[in-house]
């Protein structure tokens, strides 16, 4: 007489691969970055990130000169400003107050890379509160709340800057708080959405079964499965951040000395010398629209990625 024995559940047993992107077992998170390290756009987004938060991490060995120096101010004329190449030296040359354009460029990255971080992690924080409030509570505090943020919506971001930039007077820190500020209505709602969407989630109704408060199935269960989007959204608005930046040092908001490095005031300082050194608006317009780029590249494909309808694809 013989015996069927069970199939084998031990060591033995063939089990799925934990580690294939989009099995059963696998996390949003884990999956997300096995479908960027697959996306030529997601690589070349952080190629160029990489590079910039490299330049403005390193811009004290990197640049030949300080940010405020001025080594070629001799060479100036009110007719000539020299250009790449045409002055020993400067390898691309020398902007209206004689200083390096190279070691500018340099420099500018780094106060770019502070404002975009800061303005970003102020709005970040600030809409993440208020979101937390209105999802979590509902009712009165998030009419309250949603319509204190749609009126704020109602106004174009940039010009939302602009006003309060204006009100709390030139200089860096005034347009950290001005972007800042007016990126807290984006957060805000997108994650009080995201809350609203994961309340009638199973996991929810399983955890309000067991008697757990609401307090904690909002902090410890809703809150942490809301987030994707915010951070996703945070990628794309530093982009946002670094051109609302150039445009308000670009209308005179940021204060600084005129020699400052930093890029939107360098647009701003060469406008009146465009007929005679083009290059001084070209060089800094070109890295703030590769830094954008960088940043929307790798905020689109980090969005592509964390999206569950593409990763049950």
């Amino acid at each position: 007489m013989t015996t069927t024995l069970p199939p084998a559940s031990g060591p033995t047993a063939p089990s799925p691969n934990p580690e294939t992107p989009g099995t059963a077992g696998t996390s949003l998170f884990h999956d997300a970055f096995h479908r960027l390290r697959r996306n030529p756009q997601a690589i070349a987004g952080a190629v160029i990130v990489a590079l910039f938060l490299l330049v403005a991490v390193l811009a004290p060995v990197l640049a030949p000169y300080g940010g405020e120096d001025l080594p070629g101010r001799t060479s100036i004329t009110p007719t000539h400003i020299p250009g790449p190449g045409e002055a020993p030296g400067f390898v691309l040359g020398l902007d209206r107050f004689g200083g390096d354009l190279l070691s500018k460029l340099i420099w500018g990255a780094q106060a770019s890379l502070l404002i975009g971080i800061i303005s970003t992690a102020m709005g970040l924080v600030g809409g993440m509160l208020l979101g937390i409030l209105a999802g979590g509570f509902g009712g009165w505090v998030d009419n309250v709340i949603m319509r204190v943020v749609d009126i704020l919506l109602s106004v174009p971001n940039l010009l939302l800057a602009v006003s309060i930039a204006a009100v709390l007077g030139q200089g860096p820190y005034a347009v950290m708080i001005a972007i800042g500020v007016a990126q807290v209505p984006i957060f805000a709602r997108l994650l009080r959405s995201s809350m609203l969407s994961q309340r009638s989630a199973d996991y929810v109704l399983a955890a309000r079964t067991l008697g757990l408060s609401k307090g904690t199935i909002t902090m410890n269960h809703v809150l942490p499965n809301s987030v994707g989007p915010v951070i996703v959204q945070a990628t794309l608005t530093l982009a946002t951040a670094v051109i609302d930046a150039a445009a308000l040092s670009f209308l005179g908001l940021g204060g600084g000395r005129p020699q400052t490095a930093e890029w939107g005031r360098m647009l701003t300082y060469a406008q009146n010398e465009l007929g005679i050194a083009p290059q001084l608006a070209f060089f800094p317009g070109i890295c703030i629209a590769i830094t954008a780029l960088g940043f929307t590249l790798l905020g689109e494909s980090l969005r592509e990625a964390l999206d569950p309808k593409s990763r049950q694809k």
